[in-house]
């Protein structure tokens, strides 16, 4: 039987083409509102904060790709912002060291914990730390929407125990641990 000239078949094609678009987003919609809001910790000394860093894992991303050895160097300016320094090496421990030279301004002054990075003005990105050890030993890094996240401590290797707790509490919050890769530090190499 036809419809104003289509067939069942194109009709079902066509409707296949318009609905099942729709059924998708509004799956992913669903999932994004069933996330909840990211938290940061209660508040960050900035004093304590800066200093180096050395990643322990991270999520894959695009600028980091074929690093190891990451480490972050973050030093306060006089107008209050932090100078940020991202060194790793290139594809190997003896490959060549290559860093990246950047600033950060605190967005929610009452806790310190919401920053802004930025490598490439005008563009900057989010910069929330979301964990961090009691004597600033360690800290998570996330981002609102949970596209990045980093893992960092003041010592080129972690616990287990220790990495293991910040595991859990990432899948608290909602993070996929299995997305994580481990860093590869270089021990004998501690300057950027």
């Amino acid at each position: 039987m036809d419809f104003i000239g289509v067939s069942s078949m194109q009709l079902k094609v066509v409707l296949a083409l318009v609905i099942i678009p729709i059924l998708v987003i509004g799956c992913a919609s669903t999932e994004k509102l069933t996330m909840k809001k990211l938290e940061t910790v209660p508040f960050v000394d900035l004093n304590r904060y800066v200093g180096q860093w050395f990643e322990i894992a991270r999520y894959p991303n695009r600028f980091q790709k074929g690093c190891v050895g990451s480490r972050a160097t973050y030093t306060l300016r006089d107008d209050g912002k932090i100078n940020v320094v991202n060194a790793c090496y290139e594809g190997a421990p003896t490959g060549p060291l290559r860093s990246a030279k950047g600033k950060a301004w605190v967005v929610d002054t009452e806790t310190n914990a919401r920053l802004k990075v930025s490598f490439f003005w005008p563009f900057a990105g989010d910069y929330w730390i979301i964990d961090l050890g009691p004597e600033y030993e360690y800290a998570v890094v996330g981002h609102p929407k949970r596209k990045y996240l980093w893992i960092l401590s003041r010592t080129p290797e972690m616990s287990e125990e220790v990495y293991q707790s910040i595991l859990m509490r990432l899948q608290d919050q909602q993070y996929n641990t299995s997305q994580l890769i481990r860093t590869e530090q270089i021990i004998n190499d501690l300057n950027p």
